[in-house]
């Protein structure tokens, strides 16, 4: 018989990779897409998803108490700050003049190819 801490640490170990996978996509969004409303939806979204996996582990790993009731705190907090994040630098963006769709051109290549 399997023991419950054999499958917990499985458990943590899968929400680590989760979060590691998601925020890696939300890095290479951030390095990778064209403008400032492509970037903040790379880092908001996938990032968020990420970083809730990486606090689900820590809860899962320490338990209901101390430091796992601060990591969903922390899934608390950032579901409260990201949206909010996001849509003040989509605002600061279209208030600036950045257009949203138009002269879009990806890095490295030209408006002739």
């Amino acid at each position: 018989m399997i023991e419950s801490t054999s499958i917990r640490t499985w458990i943590v170990i899968g929400f680590v990779v989760v979060g590691a996978f998601f925020l890696t996509v939300g890095t290479i969004g951030l390095l990778r897409l064209p403008n400032v409303y492509n970037r903040m939806h790379a880092t908001s979204k996938p990032a968020t998803i990420g970083t809730v996996a990486v606090f689900l582990a820590g809860f899962v790993y320490f338990g209901p108490g101390g430091a796992g009731l601060s990591s969903l705190i922390g899934i608390v907090f950032l579901f409260l700050t990201v949206p909010t994040g996001a849509h003040m630098i989509s605002r600061a963006a279209e208030q600036t003049g950045v257009p949203f769709l138009g002269s879009v051109t990806w890095p490295g290549k030209s408006d002739d190819e």
